[in-house]
C-alpha cells in the first residue's frame, strides 16, 4: 500500500507544469506598458547609455529624422555609428524597428521623466533594456527610478549593467 501511494505521489509530480523558461531579461508573464508621457518632439536628440542588459550595448542612442522617417542611430564609445534603425510608430511610445541588416525589433519607451532627461527603453520580448540619459553623469534619483521601472515591468535588474 505504501509503495502504491509513493508511486502515485511520484506520478503526480511528473504532471506538474513545467516552469516557463525566461528567453530574455524579463519575465514574459509580467505586465509591461509604454508611457503615455511620450512626446516625439521632446524625445528627439542624443541620449547616453547609462545602463543596459546586453554586454555590447551602444554608448549613445539618438532619435533622429531621416529621409525614411523617424529612426534611431546607435553609436559606440569611439563614435562609430551603425546605419539607421528605421522606426515605424505602432502606438504611443512604441516602434517597430528595422535594423540595418533588415531584421526587426520592437522598441517601447517604458518611462521618461517629466523633464525628458532620463528614459527607460525595452520591449515585451525582454531581449534588451536600456536606461538612457541626456548626460553621462548625475541624476542619481532619476537613474534609481529608471531601475525601479525596469523591475516593475518584469526585468531581472540583477543582470543590469550600469555604466560609470
Amino acid at each position: 500500500m505504501k509503495r502504491a501511494l509513493l508511486a502515485l505521489i511520484l506520478l503526480a509530480g511528473c504532471a506538474a507544469p513545467v516552469p516557463e523558461v525566461r528567453q530574455g531579461y524579463r519575465d514574459p508573464a509580467a505586465l509591461i506598458g509604454s508611457t503615455s508621457r511620450y512626446d516625439a518632439g521632446r524625445f528627439k536628440g542624443a541620449w547616453v547609455m547609462r545602463g543596459s542588459f546586453e554586454a555590447e550595448a551602444p554608448a549613445t542612442v539618438a532619435f533622429v529624422d531621416s529621409t525614411g522617417g523617424p529612426a534611431f542611430q546607435l553609436c559606440d564609445e569611439a563614435g562609430t555609428c551603425e546605419g539607421l534603425w528605421l522606426a515605424t510608430p505602432t502606438g504611443q511610445g512604441r516602434f517597430a524597428l528595422t535594423r540595418p541588416d533588415g531584421s526587426a525589433r520592437d522598441l517601447w519607451v517604458l518611462w521618461v521623466d517629466e523633464g525628458f532627461r532620463t528614459a527607460v527603453i525595452g520591449n515585451p520580448a525582454g531581449d534588451f533594456g536600456w536606461i538612457l540619459d541626456r548626460a553621462p553623469k548625475g541624476g542619481a534619483d532619476r537613474i534609481k527610478a529608471a531601475q525601479e521601472i525596469l523591475d516593475f515591468n518584469g526585468y531581472d535588474i540583477s543582470q543590469l549593467r550600469m555604466r560609470k
